[in-house]
């Protein structure tokens, strides 16, 4: 645990590049210095096996899509976590990290399956724009009041709708719906969580699924409820 009076932060950021993970995390960090963190920036996960130096972490801010973790980094990660270490991230940074390790997906509680693309009509170019859809994150009724999204409506997004693989121990703060199209296999809507805490031991986590990129982190509503979140994560 950190020396009292200092918070201490660790971002860990790397992963496919679109998903901006310098840019992201950068612009958190003067949020994070507002708030009185002493913050250490890696660019790989290798610092989750140093478990003195977890041990003095209040929190962790993690953007590392599709990319992989070693057996004694994940669980280093997780004994910190166990031990009062607080976890936030964003869109595929915490929700598609790790795809190898089950480990890691139960302590996380969702994975990314899919983003839905646009119509075939529309003339799609293979890139991440073609999954960039109009749709709505509601916000779960009687969870109108907890502090990461209290005073905050529905609202609606044209980015990446994540379907997510996910377990009933989430507390599901908030939802997207993913319609039924002709384009597409299914065949009912599926909701799936869009932001969700989970308490692990003595530690907490917290995950939104939209982020995709400096643009979708720019929403009023997508920031404040990150800061929130970053905030309710932290030891």
């Amino acid at each position: 645990m950190s020396a009292p009076g200092i918070k201490r932060a660790l971002v860990v950021r790397g992963g496919w590049d679109g998903h901006q993970p310098v840019e992201a995390t950068d612009s958190f960090l003067p949020f994070l210095d507002e708030h009185g963190y002493d913050v250490r920036v890696e660019d790989t996960s290798a610092v989750y096996a140093d478990a003195g130096y977890m041990a003095s972490v209040d929190l962790v801010v993690q953007t590392n899509t599709m990319n992989t973790i070693e057996r004694e980094e994940l669980n280093g990660l997780r004994s910190a976590i166990e031990h009062g270490t607080g976890m936030a991230g964003w869109h595929g940074g915490i929700a598609d990290s790790y795809r190898a390790s089950s480990d890691y997906l139960q302590l996380i509680g969702g994975q990314f399956a899919t983003h839905p693309t646009r119509a075939p009509q529309e003339d799609l170019k293979g890139e991440a724009a073609d999954c960039f859809t109009h749709y709505t994150v509601n916000i779960v009724p009687e969870q109108a009041d907890h502090p990461i999204v209290k005073g905050i409506q529905d609202f609606d997004l044209h980015t990446e709708q994540y379907w997510v693989l996910s377990d009933e121990y989430n507390d599901v703060l908030a939802t997207t719906t993913i319609p039924v199209t002709p384009y597409h296999p299914w065949h009912r809507p599926i909701t799936c969580p869009a932001v969700w805490t989970r308490l692990w031991g003595e530690g907490r986590i917290f995950v939104a699924t939209p982020g995709h990129d400096m643009g979708v982190l720019a929403d009023a509503n997508v920031r404040t409820i990150i800061e929130r979140g970053i905030l309710w994560a932290s030891r």
